[in-house]
């Protein structure tokens, strides 16, 4: 007789899945608070915490949302859940968050980086004045972002009270 394994297999998918969005969206909720931190230490480290940021999102984000959406496709279709509400806005957060970090905020982070650079050579050897295109981008920046960790609060939140299942 065989033994009956201790975890079933979509158990291992589900944990791959909820540590794909702990890996992929963990840090983002700290940003204000290391860029914040980095304001007031030493602003002419700016261009270097953005292109840390960037580095999250191309080599982080974009890979953890590809795990998240294979495990997530696997899950519903393992356990017949494609219909419940939860599944179906989990799949659409994933691919919004997705056109958004490709489309919208990378472009956007690159685009930061390049206007803090200029802002950082400006300045020389002085104290880092932000101009206004840099000021634009990083408030552009910050929303978006700040609109994607809500996306991900509420994806949270509905997968972990199956809502509409």
């Amino acid at each position: 007789m065989l033994a009956r394994p201790a975890v079933a297999f979509f158990e291992l998918v589900l944990a791959v899945h909820i540590l794909a969005v702990v890996i992929a969206f963990g840090a983002t909720f700290a940003y204000p608070v290391f860029l914040a931190a980095v304001t007031k230490a030493d602003p002419r480290a700016l261009p270097s915490l953005y292109r840390a940021f960037h580095a999250v999102s191309r080599w982080v984000i974009m890979p953890g949302l590809a795990v998240v959406l294979i495990c997530g496709i696997y899950l519903a279709s393992k356990l017949h859940m494609w219909s419940a509400f939860y599944v179906q806005w989990g799949l659409t957060i994933t691919i919004v968050i997705g056109a958004i970090e490709g489309m919208l905020l990378g472009p956007s982070e690159r685009r930061l980086v390049e206007a803090a650079d200029r802002d950082l050579v400006a300045a020389g050897d002085g104290p880092l004045t932000a101009g206004a295109e840099h000021q634009a981008l990083a408030r552009r920046v910050g929303a978006i972002g700040a609109l994607m960790d809500l996306l991900v609060v509420l994806t949270i939140f509905f997968m972990a009270t199956h809502a509409g299942a």
